[in-house]
């Protein structure tokens, strides 16, 4: 189990990409087609949103437990999760394989 403060750490990283996405998007697009004086001070605004808006510092977690690896995304869940609930028949649709 993961702790509860870095449970909420991930979530409020996510709000934070949430708020400034549109904001980064358009710095981020004068940067790149701005001529130099624009590209200089889109850069300069960018610096001053927080490092934590950026979404390359998003870590999928776990939902039931936190854990940060063995994350499965289609399900959303750790990959020792997944097993226990796939053997227990609680993920419709997924069954052990046999051949």
């Amino acid at each position: 189990m993961a702790k509860e403060s870095m449970k909420a750490r991930e979530v409020k990283r996510a709000k934070l990409v949430k708020k400034f996405a549109a904001k980064r998007a358009e710095l981020k697009k004068v940067i790149a087609t701005g001529e130099p004086m624009e590209a200089y001070e889109a850069a300069r605004k960018l610096q001053f949103i927080p490092k934590n808006a950026n979404p390359i510092r998003l870590h999928n977690r776990c939902k039931l437990t936190g854990r940060p690896k063995g994350y499965i995304r289609q399900f959303g869940i750790s990959r020792i999760q997944f097993r226990e609930m796939a053997s227990a028949g609680l993920i419709p649709g997924v069954k052990k394989a046999s051949w």
